[in-house]
């Protein structure tokens, strides 16, 4: 099953959702595709698509996917890679009125770097990104939220 997240952003995210659909149709994507759209309206004979999946369902959703693929928002990425999942991100961009600024794509690039996701700049092209993913081990991620805190704890303890 393939989850796709597009995230809460009050703009529309279609050209994502056009790129799957089209990876449907050309016979590529076999797999469920359950969308959680947030504010993007669209109509698909093929894919599940709910506004907005209530947090219990959508953990459920998490582990049971085989492919994540998400828009560039660090909750949804991270959601993905701590569950060691395959992700596909693709960044929501403010020259289509996706978002407000173009931050997106430094955030994928920086995971992608680092081994973590499959980064997908042209959605022409997301039939390539779905061949990596068939044998793309993501790296595993490591949480540094303990370190983090500790440190804040030894500044205040200093200060």
């Amino acid at each position: 099953m393939i989850l796709v997240t597009l995230g809460t952003q009050d703009k529309p995210f279609k050209r994502l959702l056009e790129a799957i659909q089209k990876q449907i149709d050309n016979g590529k994507i076999k797999d469920k595709v359950i969308v959680q759209a947030g504010y993007t309206k669209f109509e698909s004979k093929d894919m599940e698509i709910y506004d907005l999946i209530p947090y219990e369902k959508f953990d459920e959703l998490i582990l049971k996917c085989d492919l994540l693929i998400t828009h560039g928002g660090v909750a949804s990425i991270l959601n993905g890679i701590k569950h060691g999942k395959k992700v596909i991100a693709a960044a929501r961009l403010k020259k289509y009125g996706e978002h407000t600024n173009d931050h997106q794509l430094q955030i994928i690039k920086d995971y992608a770097k680092k081994g973590y996701l499959i980064e997908l700049e042209n959605f022409d092209k997301l039939d390539i990104a779905l061949d990596k993913s068939i044998n793309f081990k993501p790296k595993k991620y490591v949480s540094n939220t303990e370190n983090f805190i500790k440190h804040i704890k030894e500044y205040i303890d200093n200060n």
